[in-house]
């Protein structure tokens, strides 16, 4: 059964992020146990942070399985794909883009949802959205949904 949920942000553990195969290659559709993903949501410490104003943040956040690498672009004002959009409209998400950025901190527990893509033969996730974690317990809350939804709708569970 071919199940699709390329437009939902799917929750993953970074070990099943980083374990998805992309299908088929050099496609924006990546594929868990026969499922299309195309977007996700994960949840864990910034362990890594590079910041290339202008142009991009680079970061990495650890839920405890492993590190996933993220990106939040912020070169809107200068890319060429966002020239044929509205001035307001550009530097309105251009805005949100570099509020979003100042959020993230080393050690800081960090919600990130955005496309799942590969860079350089790697799993990342490019970042539409980046929030910061207030609850102590939305780690372990993060988890359970996971796991939860892994058994009942991703398909079997990764041991």
């Amino acid at each position: 059964m071919d199940k699709s949920l390329s437009l939902v942000h799917v929750k993953l553990l970074a070990f099943d992020l980083l374990s998805l195969a992309q299908s088929p290659p050099d496609t924006p559709t990546f594929s868990r146990d026969g499922v299309s993903l195309s977007r996700a949501e994960v949840l864990g410490v910034v362990v890594y942070r590079e910041h290339k104003p202008g142009r991009f943040l680079k970061f990495a956040v650890d839920d405890g399985t492993g590190c996933v690498p993220c990106i939040l672009w912020l070169n809107h004002t200068t890319s060429p794909y966002f020239a044929r959009q509205r001035p307001q409209g550009v530097r309105l998400i251009a805005d949100v883009a570099n509020s979003q950025a100042s959020l993230v901190k080393l050690g800081t527990v960090t919600r990130v949802r955005g496309r799942i893509t590969s860079y350089r033969g790697a799993v990342q996730i490019t970042a539409s959205s980046v929030a910061v974690e207030r609850d102590p317990n939305a780690e372990v809350l993060h988890w359970l949904d996971c796991l939860k939804l892994a058994r009942r709708v991703y398909g079997r569970p990764r041991s």
